[in-house]
């Protein structure tokens, strides 16, 4: 749904030794900021999730956790991100128990290439919970992520719960190649529960071509009775 990557990587002491863990980094490539998750903050205080300890028992294993975002030039660039597949490296530094040194460096790690298909819809805002048929808006992001100039008209499909609020066959004009352009959408649901966003169609006039997008996002609907206790 994002342009995030997220990696996990699991490492395992196979030693009969324990081991000090000095140093686990992901050194993204040029295209990406990356966020280390192996931390929580306790009373304002940033702390391992593995504790103070750092050791590795033999046979023990621990998983690391990173985001990956894109660099906000690129972030821009639709065409660009769809066919990036390198995203790092990791680079992994221990101790061992006599104070021996030993690190590795792993190759680049790829990623397999998002499919975003000719044209992508992505979700920007859209409330937790709405209150039962009951308008509430949401704000989508259209991006044109072939090498062709599109024409696109907009409809607006409704469900047995989901309902659009406005006309359909609204024309949006213009897109061009690896550009994007924001569209606020209103719709009520007449159904209580977790209730699936779906039926939006994208058409484009020079190809003929439609695209049809179901299951973008999930809603709570509750009464607005239960809303307000």
């Amino acid at each position: 749904q994002t342009d995030e990557v997220f990696l996990e990587a699991q490492i395992q002491n196979i030693t009969t030794s324990p081991m000090f863990m000095e140093k686990v980094s992901l050194e993204p490539s040029m295209m990406y900021n990356v966020a280390e998750l192996n931390t929580v903050d306790t009373a304002g205080k940033s702390e391992s999730t593995f504790g103070a300890r750092t050791y590795l028992q033999p046979m023990d294993t621990r998983q690391y956790l990173y985001c990956l975002k894109p660099k906000q030039e690129f972030a821009e660039k639709a065409g660009v991100i769809k066919g990036v597949t390198v995203i790092g490296k990791l680079d992994i530094v221990w101790k061992t128990n006599l104070g021996e040194r030993g690190r590795l460096q792993t190759s680049q790690l790829q990623r397999m290439a998002p499919g975003y298909g000719d044209v992508r819809l992505s979700l920007e805002t859209i409330p937790d919970t709405v209150n039962l048929e009951e308008p509430f808006d949401i704000t989508c992001k259209i991006t044109n992520c072939s090498e062709r100039t599109m024409d696109l008209v907009l409809e607006m499909c409704n469900t047995n719960s989901i309902h659009w609020c406005g006309v359909s066959g609204r024309q949006l004009g213009k897109l061009h190649p690896s550009s994007s352009l924001h569209l606020a959408l209103t719709l009520l649901s007449s159904v209580q529960g977790l209730q699936s966003v779906s039926g939006l169609r994208l058409t484009d006039t020079f190809l003929k071509r439609t695209y049809e997008y179901d299951d973008i996002a999930q809603v709570c609907v509750v009464s607005s009775e239960v809303k307000q206790s």
